[in-house]
């Protein structure tokens, strides 16, 4: 068992915001089996931290007790039909390898997700989302282990109360389960959709038949690379504020007001578009200290280098305040915060 544990180690390298933390206990199991062991033979008292690449994660400190980072891996067929394919995955497999693998076998789902950095594992956790899909859409189910017994559960999707960058295991579960893998269902037919602007800008003037998953996630690659900046090159945890939601009334008064506002109606409420009320307030591409909001996309904090947990939550809350006093719109965090 010691062998599996690193004591003290060094987690900058497994957050993508570059801040300084280590962990009492890290483990990075690669089976089942082993992540049981780790589980059964630790301090019941002691915390349990599961981080993924760190890719929406903001570490505020050390971590006491056992942080775990999964490293199951697999991508495999399960089934098909006619229609549909189910593929399964493990949870420590990067989570673009997925979505390539995928549209490499010429299954359609997952091509609107391209290149959302981190592991399978924190997909479900956060619903992830871009570009008109999230991944509520095409999940099957999600398989869990039990922090407490080491019970192995699947959850079928209806179960997850999924919802905006959110889901059951994030939310009333929090801290219960690991999540181990995912089974999707994609289709095994092109059904893309485009309907985000950008896309459906490029797409408008070709056949139907030019409409691939492979030729959307090339575009989506190059729509997330033009405005996103690589984390491998400027220390940041995309998008680092969810958009929005407010009533319909909210919006019509705040579009009368800013006729340029940023808006998607909802089947309740409208959703704002965060960058836009963040750019409007003034922070985009402005610096405090170590950290700013990054100079092409202006819902993105960056560490340009040297940035503690504290210099983070100043700009933050500094972001937060302005658009508030600016908009009467109360911006919410989208990476998870540990400890």
């Amino acid at each position: 068992m010691t062998a599996l544990l690193e004591h003290n180690a060094d987690l900058s390298s497994l957050n993508t915001l570059g801040l300084p933390a280590r962990a009492a206990c890290l483990a990075r199991p690669q089976t089942l089996d082993a992540l049981e062991q780790v589980l059964a033979e630790r301090d019941p008292n002691a915390p349990v931290h599961v981080i993924g690449e760190g890719s929406n994660l903001v570490i505020q400190g050390d971590l006491p007790g056992l942080t775990i980072a999964l490293g199951i891996d697999g991508m495999a067929k399960v089934k098909q039909d006619e229609q549909s394919v189910w593929v399964a995955a493990g949870a420590g497999v990067h989570w673009d390898d997925l979505v390539a693998w995928t549209v490499e076998q010429g299954w359609q789902g997952l091509e609107n997700l391209s290149l959302i950095p981190g592991t399978v594992g924190a997909a479900p956790y956060q619903n992830i989302g871009a570009y008109g899909v999230e991944l509520a859409q095409v999940l099957e189910q999600v398989t869990v282990m039990d922090i407490a017994t080491g019970t192995v559960s699947h959850f079928p999707a209806e179960q997850c109360e999924f919802a905006y960058r959110d889901s059951r295991f994030k939310g009333r579960d929090k801290g219960r389960y690991i999540i181990t893998g995912i089974e999707l269902r994609l289709n095994r037919q092109a059904r893309c959709n485009i309907s985000y602007g950008p896309l459906a800008q490029h797409f408008a003037d070709k056949p139907a038949q030019a409409v691939t998953a492979a030729a959307v996630r090339e575009q989506v690659i190059a729509i997330r690379q033009s405005k996103l900046p690589d984390p491998a090159v400027l220390a940041n945890a995309g998008s680092f504020f969810k958009n929005p939601v407010v009533s319909a009334e909210k919006a019509d008064a705040l579009k009368a007001a800013f006729p340029q506002l940023v808006a998607y109606p909802q089947e309740s409420g409208t959703k704002l578009a965060a960058g836009w009320l963040i750019e409007a307030a003034g922070w985009k591409g402005k610096r405090l200290g170590p950290v700013a909001m990054h100079s092409e996309q202006a819902l993105v904090l960056v560490n340009h280098g040297g940035a503690i947990p504290e210099d983070v939550m100043a700009l933050a809350a500094a972001v937060k305040r302005d658009v508030w006093q600016r908009f009467g719109v109360e911006l919410e965090q989208e990476p998870v915060v540990l400890p």
